[in-house]
Parts: C-alpha cells; structure tokens; sequence
C-alpha cells in the first residue's frame, strides 16, 4: 500500500482548527477502511508552524503534568514552550492531546512532520 501524503500550510490559521485537521487525517477518519485498531499509511506535513495565530489569551494557558511523587506538579504556560521549543511543539502538543491515548498513539505521531 503507498503512502499518502497530506500537507497543511499552517499560515495565518488557528492552532485548534489546524491541529483538529492533522489529528483526524492522522487517525484515518477520512478514509473509507478506518478501524480504531490500525495505523494508516500516511504522512501528515505542517508547513510554516511560525505563522501560527495564536491569540493573547491562548498563550496563557498552562500545561501541567504531574510526576506523582510530592512536590512532582510541574507547571509551563504556552509562552514559555513557545519561547523554548517554537510553535511547532505547542501544536505537536494539540495534535497529540487529540489523538486517542491508547498503543498505537507514539506509532500514529511518528506520521507527523512540523517545520517551522
């Protein structure tokens, strides 16, 4: 079977309409043969992530984790991700959060390309 490719030029979009988009190709929802129990044979590029629009109040939403050890709560607002990492790991991060957490999810991320 060959490998389909999907691109999405990122430019002057939402971050949740785009990521909402990739996550849904990524999972197979548009093809005829979906089942929730297999990996799709596609390749899912984002192109120019930089040009994401993403608004002032956005940005100050905060993603936690939680290691479960006392004092284990770490805290990062999406300012500091973006400052750190770029706006391509906020929407990797949107991408995975709307994909189903099971074992195929690190498999289905593998499919994602993001350039900035």
């Amino acid at each position: 079977m060959e490998k389909k490719n999907y691109t999405i030029d990122a430019t002057g979009k939402k971050l949740g309409r785009i990521a909402s988009q990739a996550a849904s190709l990524l999972i197979g929802k548009n093809s005829v043969e979906y089942a929730r129990n297999k990996v799709f044979n596609v390749l899912v590029k984002i192109v120019n992530a930089s040009a994401i629009d993403i608004t002032e109040k956005k940005q100050s939403t905060v993603y936690t984790r939680y290691s479960g050890y006392p004092g284990g709560l770490h805290e990062k607002s999406m300012e500091q991700l973006i400052e750190k990492k770029g706006k391509g790991a906020v929407l990797k991060l949107a991408i995975s959060g709307m994909i189903p957490s099971n074992k195929l999810k690190s498999r289905i991320i593998r499919n994602l390309e993001i350039t900035e």
